[in-house]
C-alpha cells in the first residue's frame, strides 16, 4: 500500500477520485435536503406537471395556444418565441454593426466621428434602459384612430400592422423557403466547383436560379391562398381598433430595436477591429494588380476581415441570444417569462429552472458549434493576416 502511495500517478488518481466523490456527495446531499424541504411544504417534485393544463393565456405566440394547453406546449412556444426574437435581433444588430464598423474604418472624418460617437453612446447605456426607452416611445405613438399609414403599413401605440398573405401555414413556409433559396443559390453557384463554367461566366446561371426559386415561391403562394379571400390581407381601422394584416406587438418591436442598437455598437467595434487586422501589404498588393477599390474590398479586405471577426462575433451572438431574457421586463412571452409564469402557477421551481437552463444551453451551444464549424471551414493555414 505504501509503495503504491509513493507513486505520483497513483496519488493523483486517488486525489481526483476523492474530489469527484466529495462533489458527488455534496450534490446528492443537496438533492435529498431539497426533496425533504419540498415534501415538508407539500410540494411534489417531478415533471408530471408538464402534462397538466396551464390555465392562462399567452400574449404572443407563433403557434396556436389556449389556456387548456399543457405546460410542455407552452415551453415549446417560449423557445420558438425566443428564437424568433433572437433571429431578428441578431440580423439587425449585424446590419447596424457592419454600417458602424465600416464608418469607423472609412477615410471620411465625419463618418469616423459618427461611428465613434454611436459606439460610445449606445455601448455605455444598459440594455434594459434602452428596452424601457423604446417600449415607452412605441406605446406613446398615436392611437389606432390616428395611426400613421404608408404603403399599407399602419403604425400606432398598439404596434405595427403590416400586410399579410392569406395563405395556409404550409404554403407560406414553402414560399419562405423559396425566397431563402433565391438568396442562397446564387451565392453557392458563384463559388462551387461542381460547375464547369468559369467563375466570371456564371451570371446567367445564377439569374436563372433566382428566377426559378422566386417562381416556385409565387406558385406556392397562389396555390395555398385561402378560398374566397384576396392574396393580401391589408390592415384597416374597424371601429376603435385596427384589424387585418399581421400585428407586430410593441413588446417585440421594442426588444428587437434595443438589441439591434445595443448589439450593433459592440459588433461595430468587432468589425472595426477585423478590418484593422488586415495587413496594408495585402491591400497594396491587390491594388498593384490593377483591382478596383470595390474588388479590393470584396475580394481581399472583407474575406480576411471576416476570418478575424468570426470567433469574436460568435461570442457576441451567444451573449445577445441570452439578452432576449430582457423580454420579461416589458411583458414579452419568451422562454424566460414562460418559465417565471410556470413557477408562479405550478410551484415547480427547480424543475422549471432546470428546463430553462437546459433550453438555453442547447440554444447557445448549438449556435457556438455552428460558428465554430464555419470558422474551421474558412480558416487559412498559417498567418493569413500578416501585412
Amino acid at each position: 500500500m505504501f509503495k503504491l502511495l509513493r507513486n505520483q500517478k497513483v496519488r493523483n488518481a486517488l486525489l481526483q477520485a476523492l474530489y469527484v466523490g466529495a462533489l458527488g456527495a455534496l450534490v446528492l446531499a443537496g438533492t435529498l435536503i431539497a426533496r425533504q424541504n419540498l415534501a415538508a411544504q407539500g410540494i411534489t417534485s417531478g415533471f408530471d406537471f408538464l402534462f397538466k393544463s396551464t390555465g392562462w393565456d399567452l400574449g404572443f405566440s407563433l403557434l396556436p395556444a389556449s389556456a387548456n394547453d399543457p405546460y410542455w406546449w407552452y415551453f415549446l412556444i417560449g423557445i420558438l418565441n425566443t428564437l424568433f426574437l433572437g433571429s431578428f435581433g441578431l440580423a439587425l444588430a449585424t446590419l447596424v454593426g457592419m454600417i458602424v464598423g465600416l464608418a469607423q474604418t472609412s477615410a471620411n472624418d465625419l463618418a469616423k466621428l459618427l461611428g465613434r460617437t454611436y459606439v460610445d453612446v449606445f455601448r455605455n447605456i444598459p440594455l434594459i434602459l434602452q428596452v424601457f426607452f423604446w417600449y415607452a416611445l412605441i406605446t406613446h405613438l398615436p392611437t389606432p384612430r390616428n395611426a400613421h399609414e404608408a404603403w399599407g403599413f399602419l403604425l400606432s401605440s398598439r404596434g405595427l400592422y403590416v400586410p399579410a398573405p392569406n395563405v395556409g401555414g404550409l404554403a407560406l413556409l414553402a414560399a419562405s423557403l423559396g425566397v431563402v433559396a433565391a438568396i442562397v443559390l446564387p451565392i453557392w453557384l458563384g463559388r462551387t466547383s461542381l460547375l464547369s463554367r468559369p467563375l466570371d461566366q456564371r451570371f446567367s446561371v445564377q439569374l436563372a436560379a433566382v428566377a426559378a426559386a422566386l417562381a416556385c415561391a409565387a406558385l406556392f403562394l397562389f396555390a395555398g391562398r385561402l378560398p374566397d379571400s384576396p392574396l393580401l390581407d391589408l390592415p384597416s381601422l374597424q371601429g376603435l381598433n385596427l384589424r387585418g394584416g399581421l400585428r407586430i406587438p410593441p413588446e417585440f418591436a421594442a426588444l428587437v430595436v434595443a438589441i439591434a442598437i445595443y448589439g450593433g455598437s459592440y459588433i461595430g467595434e468587432i468589425v472595426r477591429g477585423g478590418f484593422k487586422a488586415v495587413g496594408k501589404g495585402q491591400v497594396e498588393a491587390a491594388s498593384s494588380l490593377g483591382l478596383t477599390p470595390w474588388q479590393v474590398f470584396t475580394l481581399v479586405r472583407l474575406p480576411l476581415a471576416l476570418r478575424a471577426m468570426l470567433p469574436i462575433l460568435a461570442n457576441q451572438y451567444v451573449w445577445l441570444m441570452k439578452a432576449t431574457t430582457m423580454g420579461i421586463a416589458v411583458g414579452f412571452t419568451d422562454f424566460f417569462m414562460i418559465t417565471a409564469l410556470t413557477i408562479n402557477h405550478s410551484g415547480q421551481t427547480l424543475e422549471a429552472i432546470g428546463i430553462l437552463m437546459a433550453g438555453f444551453l442547447i440554444i447557445n451551444l448549438s449556435l457556438a458549434a455552428l460558428f465554430n464549424r464555419i470558422n474551421k471551414a474558412i480558416a487559412l493555414k498559417g498567418n493569413q493576416l500578416r501585412g
